[in-house]
């Protein structure tokens, strides 16, 4: 059955859907990256938060609540990653509850180092495709990501959960 109501957008849904499917059975899987210390995906993205937003000492909740993901596994993440040298913990000196991550010295440098490979091996054919297109463009389809994003998080019930009537 061909789905017509997908339109024109069949291809790109199927290829949004299947980047999803792939990066979620990659997301907690540590790899090297070309640099000496293994993480995960979600690792980086939480040392790439914490290295572009250092100098606003956010709480370990308020950059959880920024990345989108619970307290407890960013949390976690954090242990793995200072467990690794990657990452120090601080407390404020007006509130010792709040704890302030920060990238250590070896994180920055592991960092640096998987800059390098990310651009020559993971996003620089991807950048040349980009480089095509022009930055409006590109906006609205970062937007129709967000857009995409932000409905399949939603997870929404039908309004009459009895719609469907049971074959005997």
């Amino acid at each position: 059955m061909k789905l017509e109501w997908l339109r024109e957008y069949r291809e790109l849904v199927e290829k949004m859907i299947k980047f999803g499917n792939r990066y979620a059975s990659q997301y907690q899987k540590e790899q090297s990256f070309g640099t000496p210390v293994p993480f995960s995906p979600s690792q980086l993205q939480v040392m790439e938060y914490i290295l572009e937003n250092e100098e606003k000492n956010q709480s370990m909740v308020e950059i959880a609540a920024r990345l989108g993901i619970s307290p407890s596994a960013f949390s976690k993440n954090v242990k793995k990653m200072e467990e690794k040298g990657l990452l120090e913990r601080y407390h404020t000196t007006s509130n010792r509850k709040n704890i302030i991550v920060k990238v250590s010295p070896l994180g920055k440098e592991v960092y640096a180092a998987y800059s390098r490979y990310a651009l020559e091996h993971l996003f620089g054919p991807l950048f040349q495709l980009l480089d095509d297109i022009p930055p409006e463009e590109i906006s609205r389809f970062a937007k129709a990501i967000d857009l995409w994003c932000e409905l399949s998080s939603n997870s929404r019930k039908p309004e009459d959960p009895d719609h469907l009537i049971k074959i005997n």
